[in-house]
């Protein structure tokens, strides 16, 4: 046991049948990924001991608020915020709504700002249209979806990606 990853200290109970063991707890506990496959899997609630570890990991952090948790999970959401995609899961699948305290990560990544827009905003955010537009496909979803037509101080950006142009000029019937 002594040189066993996470993985096979998480698979030596889960092959075993076992609810919890001590020994292999231990290994467990080093890794963010099998501390949340523990929980969820064998322990089938929260693991206390472990949170300090799995939540400085976004993404299981997340993971383990949604399926673990089941709600809310105010100690690690300044990690969780950090990371513009988990940001905009949390928002979305647990907050259930808009997210003040992680927007300005949100914002710095032009797919997770339209997402979060379109289905936690549900309307125009004018503080992530700048950063939305620098990125071609992203400007379009965000003029087809968000406002719904022509995005004229987008369409610089646009421009630069002759696939998205083209999508961009034949769904709002430019012709050049």
């Amino acid at each position: 046991m002594n040189n066993m990853t996470p993985e096979d200290a998480y698979n030596f109970i889960k092959r075993l049948g076992l609810k919890r063991d001590a020994r292999s707890e231990k290994i467990i506990m080093k890794d963010p990924m099998w501390i949340y496959w523990y929980a969820h899997d064998i322990i089938k609630g929260r693991w206390l001991e472990a949170e300090s570890v799995i939540m400085t990991d976004p993404r299981y952090a997340y993971w383990y608020a949604r399926d673990v948790i089941k709600g809310r999970w105010t100690d690690a959401e300044p990690v969780i915020m950090k990371d513009p995609r988990y940001a905009y899961w949390y928002a979305h699948d647990i907050i259930k709504g808009r997210w003040a305290e992680a927007e300005p990560h949100i914002i710095t990544d032009p797919a997770y700002a339209f997402y979060y827009t379109r289905s936690v905003i549900i309307g125009r955010w004018p503080e992530a249209e700048s950063a939305i537009m620098t990125n071609p496909e992203w400007a379009y979803w965000y003029a087809h979806d968000i406002i719904k037509g022509r995005w004229a101080e987008a369409e610089s950006h646009i421009m630069k990606d002759s696939y998205w142009w083209g999508q961009y000029k034949s769904r709002f019937g430019i012709n050049e």
